[in-house]
């Protein structure tokens, strides 16, 4: 039986590892690298305006916290700033990651962010929910029926719903705890499209307008987030992660089941098929508009302080405290 031809690289004749149908180029793992670290490097110029010394007045390196998770995207992240930023003695680097409290999930992601920080000899700083005053993710989902039996504003809540209001508070502390200037995230070109779809299709328009990077237009009172490899497809970083053989986890929250993303994901899916190209059709879109929004001054007008722990909001109590005071009935 004959093998499947590897059709070469557009680039050289070695075998190629990925197909671009949106540029018609196949690309081996040496050009893969080159072409997203490329596309990476012009991106960071754009969302993060650094002079030729960052240091601080007292000399302190700028420090960029890399939210990690033990995935493939957040992984190439790492990788990237440190092979883009690491050289700089005006820059330091830290790694941080959120123990969620997910048995059988977290632990072995973990203990592959561990290998990866070792491996580009970057520091590790690690907060759990518990930490923060939350009860671990597992112990949530088993009070979530509970929790809506009482609450009406909580019936049909996914557990993502509540893991990403308290992932986000525990990345702030995180931010806090190490002192970071800027907060970068590992979010890929097919997370971008599906959170401005999610968004789009409820209306929120400003919501999507308030997504990473918010270097050009910051929240007071929260880090600024970047986005290097919002540019770059999953399907490459996941190559690129296999090419360069980094330590990454291959498992599905067991808690995901049924999220709208899941819906979005196929959504993006099923358009980038049939129109390649889709999903950076669908990030320029949101550049477009943020840009309009910035014009105009109406970008994060509805952004307060919540009344119960004065952390940034788009209303009167966030929606942290409010899960918090659920889950605070329940003990």
């Amino acid at each position: 039986m004959c093998g499947l031809q590897v059709e070469p690289c557009s680039r050289c004749e070695n075998p190629s590892v990925i197909h671009q149908p949106y540029s018609g180029q196949r690309l081996c793992g040496r050009h893969l690298r080159a072409s997203i670290r490329k596309r990476v490097s012009k991106d960071l110029r754009n969302q993060l305006s650094l002079p030729r010394d960052a240091r601080g007045p007292d000399g302190t390196p700028f420090r960029i916290l890399a939210a990690v998770s033990g995935g493939k995207d957040s992984a190439v992240m790492l990788f990237m700033l440190d092979d883009i930023l690491g050289k700089r003695r005006d820059i330091e680097i830290v790694a941080g990651v959120v123990d969620e409290g997910i048995d059988g999930y977290r632990s072995p992601s973990i203990d592959c962010v561990t290998e990866l920080c070792s491996n580009l000899d970057i520091e590790l700083v690690r907060v759990g929910y518990e930490d923060i005053g939350y009860q671990r993710m597992d112990e949530v989902v088993r009070l979530m029926p509970e929790i809506a039996d009482k609450n009406p504003e909580a019936k049909g809540m996914m557990p993502c719903s509540f893991c990403g209001v308290f992932r986000r508070q525990s990345l702030n502390a995180l931010a806090e705890k190490t002192n970071a200037k800027v907060m970068s995230l590992g979010h890929n070109l097919d997370d971008m499209a599906q959170s401005i779809l999610m968004n789009l299709q409820k209306g929120e328009v400003e919501r999507s307008v308030r997504l990473a990077p918010h270097t050009n237009n910051p929240i007071e009172g929260l880090p600024p987030r970047i986005v290097p490899l919002r540019w770059i497809p999953e399907q490459e970083i996941h190559a690129l992660a296999m090419v360069l053989e980094l330590p990454f986890f291959h498992g599905e929250c067991p808690h995901a089941l049924g999220a709208q993303r899941q819906t979005s994901r196929n959504i993006v899916a099923a358009l980038e098929t049939n129109t390649p190209g889709a999903r950076h059709g669908l990030l320029h879109s949101l550049e477009s508009i943020r840009e309009i929004y910035s014009r105009h001054g109406t970008a994060n007008q509805d952004v307060k302080l919540c009344t119960t722990c004065g952390g940034v909001t788009s209303r009167d109590i966030c929606q942290s405290c409010t899960m918090r005071s659920w889950l605070n009935e329940q003990i």
